[in-house]
């Protein structure tokens, strides 16, 4: 219903956003107001430009998955065939639909990896756009938690509703609109709150910049730099694993896969000053670890073994179970010149800057495991250092 009679058109003059920007600003989701067929008569939280550029057939009229479903005359959900959640709920007067509030237009955690599968040439076919646009709007596309999406969805709801009640009532009872939404945003806060407290956080993490990897991954693909596509990948997939969260426990195999991506990327740096050996047992790989325990370690080893040497060296991983004491002991070992004494001296002070990453590992550790596990300095001499990482056998640690 594209016409000037449309109840909607009325609300427009009325500077809609700022009666509402109470409630939006407990969101950063695209939220936009269509009438009936489907064209967008005002944007509270843009689209992406992926969608409003690229998925649309008209910039001013969204896509088709939409109006398909804005037949059905009533609110729903659908995941489009390029994986991004929407949501779109009607705005009824006196039963009659006269407009939808949509949105979304986010990827899940589940379909987050159909964004990599969007097949960018094909794109850049059928809009005759820039492939550094195409990329860049990619990139842009956002992942967000289900926690946050259910509120987003509980907004969309909420002003619906009271734009349906507000093209209802007269302008007497403004009063009392100003009212009912001021609770809504309270209770809506609340909500916020309480999952909060239950540590499901409602923010959306860094996934913009390993995204933006993958995207620039795929172009490099497509120059035929299969290197730096390679390296890129890995580095994405750092990024991804150190997004976990700290108090969860990982299998020493996952460590390891995220190690063996960080020295790769290194050996791209370091080149022939830098070799590197992971012996870890296949029946060692099961048992769990916290995770990013390891890590900080062989970048230890890295820094202050390899580095400082004109002909770099060698780090060495391995892993050994010692059935007698029911324990499993890590060790990275490098043959550089060992740490200096002020080196040694500052890493063994938990008070000193310099030694914080190696006291917070080795608490982290105790922590899971009890006083009896965590970090030693096993060896620092003139032929190298060794650190130990010692935690017992089969264990599962604590969630």
């Amino acid at each position: 219903m594209k016409t000037t009679d449309n109840p909607i058109n009325q609300l427009i003059a009325s500077n809609m956003y700022t009666r509402y920007s109470g409630i939006l600003s407990l969101s950063n989701i695209p939220l936009f107001l269509v009438d009936c067929d489907g064209y967008v008569v005002l944007e509270f939280i843009p689209s992406p430009d992926f969608c409003t550029h690229l998925c649309r057939e008209r910039g001013e009229q969204v896509c088709e998955s939409y109006r398909s479903r804005f037949k059905t005359s009533q609110e729903g959900s659908f995941v489009c065939r390029r994986g991004l959640h929407n949501i779109y709920m009607p705005i009824k007067v006196e039963g009659e639909i006269v407009g939808y509030i949509a949105g979304m237009q986010v990827f899940s955690q589940e379909t987050e990896y159909q964004k990599y599968m969007i097949d960018v040439q094909s794109v850049r076919k059928e809009k005759n756009a820039e492939l550094e646009f195409i990329a860049k709007s990619i990139a842009s596309l956002k992942t967000v938690e289900e926690a946050k999406m259910k509120i987003h969805e509980q907004i969309c709801g909420h002003i619906a509703r009271n734009i349906s009640i507000d093209l209802s009532e007269s302008a007497s009872s403004a009063n009392q609109v100003v009212e009912r939404l001021s609770i809504e945003k309270e209770m809506l806060e609340r909500k916020i709150i309480d999952l909060e407290a239950k540590n499901m956080s409602l923010v959306v993490n860094p996934h913009f910049l390993f995204n933006t990897l993958n995207c620039i991954a795929r172009i490099a693909y497509f120059e035929n730099s299969h290197s730096t596509e390679e390296l890129i990948y890995c580095l994405s997939d750092l990024l991804r694993y150190n997004l976990k969260q700290e108090d969860q426990l990982h299998t020493i195999a996952s460590e390891i896969d995220n190690i063996e991506k960080y020295l790769y990327i290194q050996k791209a740096r370091f080149k022939d000053r830098l070799e590197y050996s992971i012996d870890v047992p296949e029946h060692i790989k099961g048992y769990r670890i916290p995770n990013m325990v390891i890590q900080p370690i062989v970048e230890n080893a890295l820094i202050h073994g390899i580095t400082p040497k004109r002909d770099g060296g060698r780090i060495t991983i391995q892993a050994e179970e010692k059935q007698n004491e029911n324990i499993v002991i890590i060790s990275v070992a490098d043959n550089g010149s060992g740490f200096t004494k002020e080196a040694l001296h500052k890493l063994q002070q938990p008070e000193n800057k310099a030694g914080l990453g190696y006291w917070s590992t080795n608490n982290r550790l105790k922590q899971y495991y009890g006083k009896d596990h965590g970090l030693k300095i096993a060896k620092s001499d003139f032929s190298g250092s060794t650190i130990t990482i010692t935690i017992p056998a089969q264990s599962i640690g604590r969630y």
